[in-house]
């Protein structure tokens, strides 16, 4: 049995998220039925985060197991040519050791969420951005962020669904970064919860809009309480970037 490591792109638009559902289509069942049709065998893909409907991915890590004799690349061009016409891309696959773990060796995960400030609405971006009708006060956001960064109870912005043992987490970083009528919210952690970026560039938004400020984003914070969140962005401008391994 051999252990091989993927790094997976796709738009996150037709499924329903990256785990495998009942009710609809996902990115992990699409990669677990090509590599079922390539090796015969009934294969598990894991995953370093487990992303929404509508989220995307650019560098996505994730590991599988196989029985058969097959190169890394002969793999990867294999899981490409039968995830078509799905828009799902394996970029790299290599063979890691035994106990090498996409989700529980992952040491931090990085995202980016985008927003489009224009009255417009967009065409060819529809679903991979957030469209918000008014310009944001970039650097105002990025003050506030800096209140979220380091260790706290980040219940008010925990979806009512996640599943984590503590609502505890660090968050490494959280920066704005604008570029004309682009912002770009980039979060580091090693993990996150249901829903906390998106929660968190929501009530961040409320911030350049000028209707929260920086201590009303403390007080949310300091609530622990999911009733005392602004607003929840939604999930078309969200992309997990990469993860990071020792």
């Amino acid at each position: 049995m051999t252990r091989f490591a993927l790094t997976v792109e796709y738009d996150g638009r037709p499924f329903m998220g990256w785990q495998r559902q009942d009710h609809g289509p996902s990115v992990q069942a699409a990669i677990e039925r090509a590599a079922n049709e390539i090796t015969g065998e009934t294969i598990t893909v894991h995953a370093a985060g487990r992303t929404d409907a509508g989220v995307h991915g650019l560098g996505m890590r994730a590991h599988l197991d196989v029985a058969r004799a097959i190169t890394p690349f002969r793999l990867m061009e294999a899981l490409n040519a039968r995830l078509r016409p799905d828009p799902v891309a394996i970029l790299a696959c290599e063979e890691v050791a035994d106990d090498w773990h996409a989700r529980f060796s992952c040491l931090a995960r990085h995202y980016e969420y985008r927003i489009v400030t224009r009255r417009a609405p967009l065409t060819w971006e529809a679903g991979l951005a957030w469209r918000v009708p008014q310009e944001l006060d970039a650097a105002a956001m990025h003050d506030a962020a800096q209140v979220l960064v380091g260790r706290h109870d980040f219940t008010t912005f925990r979806s009512a669904h996640c599943q984590s043992d503590s609502p505890v987490k660090t968050l490494d970083r959280l920066d704005v970064v604008a570029a004309g009528d682009r912002l770009s919210v980039f979060a580091s952690a090693r993990s996150f919860l249901h829903h906390q970026v998106r929660s968190m560039v929501g009530c961040l938004a409320l911030v350049g809009q000028g209707k929260w400020t920086r201590d009303d984003l403390k007080a949310a914070l300091d609530a622990a309480d999911r009733a005392a969140l602004g607003f929840n962005a939604p999930p078309d401008g969200l992309y997990f970037l990469r993860a990071d391994y020792p």
